[in-house]
């Protein structure tokens, strides 16, 4: 059974910094497309960055060049270093764990149980 726990998240004013990190069990973790999303309040989730077993990313645009999503292989664990944080930053956000076989379909995958981020301005 796949487990991904996230921790790191908190309530940080505008211009800090926060990690998350997310570790994954239960899974080839070497085999998953790992990611992490956001859901504000009233808003749909959505995808913030994500990292293939390659390590090649991808961002949203309004998270580039202020975060860096990062993969240990060897603790099946991901990182997402969010830096200049605003207050739209404001989210739950949810580690996503999907196989490659799959890996356009986040919803086919796992998802943790998500950690708030609160942004004062």
């Amino acid at each position: 059974q796949v487990q991904l726990v996230e921790s790191g998240g908190g309530l940080v004013q505008a211009g800090g910094s926060l990690r998350l990190s997310c570790a994954a069990s239960g899974m080839l973790f070497s085999d998953h497309v790992m990611g992490w999303y956001r859901q504000a309040p009233g808003r749909e989730r959505d995808m913030v960055a994500r990292i293939t077993p390659g390590a090649s990313t991808i961002y949203a645009d309004s998270v580039k060049g202020r975060w860096t999503i990062t993969r240990d292989n060897s603790k099946s664990t991901i990182y997402l270093q969010m830096n200049d944080l605003k207050p739209e930053d404001t989210g739950v956000y949810y580690c996503s764990a999907v196989p490659m076989a799959v890996a356009h379909y986040p919803d086919r995958g796992s998802w943790g149980q998500g950690t708030q981020v609160t942004v004062s301005s």
